[in-house]
This record gives structure tokens, sequence and C-alpha cells, in this order.
């Protein structure tokens, strides 16, 4: 009989590292092993599941897991990824806002484990992006490209990797670069439209968990792709079976359209 694959989580006091430790203990196929927070978080010592306390010792934590899953911060992160390249632990990356020179490093951690990033682990935002690309290749003249999304009061990166994502499928499929195309605020005398940019607007407020619109005006109608969470579960659940995927994979980098076998070359 195969044993469970063992699973940690970094940022296990948090709101998303609370559902990624239960989305673990729900499966009968995976083994909570380790649960990991910073040296000054007032959680340390907390039991979060059998014979499984959080802890500030990642030596520790990567050394009895075989993928770490990790929905933090860049500069939380970061150091974890060096780690699990150099213990071979395989990794799932669900924490964005990351500059060049992270994502650099995620790339060159990839050479040596097997890696899944992805801007969001939701099964139905990965079909979304899927969509997307076939509905901007047949909406390819004649149509505004604006994207709108809504995230809660405490997230800390705008846009949302989401939507640069849901922008960079968008201007992939129109033959564009989201790094020369985007508009990402306007304020004043902006003077008409281009037509070949594609637009962002920003909504922070309460506890929204995430929302995304791709919004395709044309004249005389429009179409909007809208995909809304009401719970983080659909990305803790998306996240946990990344991993079980990653466990047939020795190294390389990945995201959820290879996990879902969704990938399209062009994309």
């Amino acid at each position: 009989m195969t044993p469970p694959l063992k699973i940690a989580i970094a940022g296990a006091g948090g709101r998303m590292g609370k559902t990624l430790i239960e989305a673990v203990v729900q499966r009968a196929d995976v083994l909570l092993s380790g649960a990991l927070e910073h040296a000054a978080s007032l959680v340390l010592g907390n039991s979060v599941a059998a014979n499984v306390r959080i802890s500030a010792d990642a030596g520790a934590v990567l050394k009895g897991c075989d993928v770490l899953i990790d929905f933090t911060r860049p500069d939380a992160s970061l150091p974890l990824i060096g780690a699990c390249a150099e213990h071979g632990v395989k990794m799932v990356i669900g924490t964005t806002g990351y500059d060049e020179a992270g994502k650099a490093a995620i790339r060159a951690a990839a050479e040596r484990t097997a890696i899944v990033f992805a801007a969001n682990y939701s099964v139905g935002v990965n079909l979304t992006f899927h969509i997307l690309d076939t509905v901007a290749r047949v909406l390819n003249e004649g149509y505004d490209v604006e994207i709108i999304e809504a995230h809660h009061r405490h997230k800390i990166d705008a846009p949302s990797g989401t939507a640069l994502r849901m922008g960079e499928v968008v201007a992939n499929a129109l033959g564009r670069d989201l790094r020369e195309c985007a508009v990402y605020g306007r304020e004043g005398q902006t003077g008409a439209r281009n037509g070949q940019t594609i637009g962002f607007a920003t909504v922070r407020g309460g506890d929204i968990v995430g929302d995304h619109t791709v919004l395709f005006a044309g004249e005389g109608e429009r179409v909007e792709i809208t995909h809304k969470a009401s719970g983080r579960m659909t990305f803790a659940a998306g996240a946990v079976r990344a991993a079980v995927w990653l466990a047939q994979r020795d190294k390389g980098l990945f995201d959820m359209q290879d996990v879902l076998g969704l990938r399209h070359d062009t994309v």
C-alpha cells in the first residue's frame, strides 16, 4: 500500500493557512506532516492536527514532508523556495506579488525540484483562463477589454495575481504584450480610449474573497466573463490537488493549467 503524501503548510496561522490545513485533513490520501509560521508568531506551539503543532523550525518541517504548500508573502516565501530546492521538497506556491527577481528564483528552484506556481488554484478560475483564451481569439477586433477585480481589505497587492494572469491570457491570445498595453488607472483628462489597451480596475473592501470580471465591450454588445469566490476552500482544495499531482513529477515548473490538463500551447 502506498503511504500517504506528506504535506506541510507555510503560514499555518493565517486565514488561508487554516483553510489549507482543513483541506489536507479532509483527504484520506494525504497526511498533514507539518505547520510552519514565522518566529514571532503568537500561535507557535498550537496544535492544528494529531501530532502536528505550529513550528518556526523550517528545517524540521521540510525534513518531514514531501510537498510544502506556501500561501504567504514573497519575503517569507523566497527563503522557503531555496530551502525546498536544496532538500528536494516539492512545492505548491500560491503566494502572489513577486518581483522579477523572485520569479527568477522560482524558475531556478524548479530546475532542482518540482513546483506548481499559479496565480489562482480554484478549478473554476483556471477553467475561466481557458475560456478567456477562446473568447479573446473570437472577439479580436472591435472590442475593448477591461478587467475588474475585488478583494478583501487585507490584500496587500494590486491588481491581484489572478487579474494579471487574466490579462496575460487575453493579451497573448490577441498577440499583444501586457507589459506594453496594460493601463492600471485612469484619472483626469485621459482622452479617448486606445483600443489596443487592456484596462484594470481594483476594488478593496470588507471580506470579499475574490471577484474577477473580464469585460469585452463592443459596439452594441458586451460580453462579460465572471468568476466569484464565496469561500477560500475552493483555492485550498485546488492547491492540495496540485500537491497530489506533483507527486509524479521530479522537477520542473508547472501551473494549474498543467494540473487540470487544460494547457494551450499558446497560453
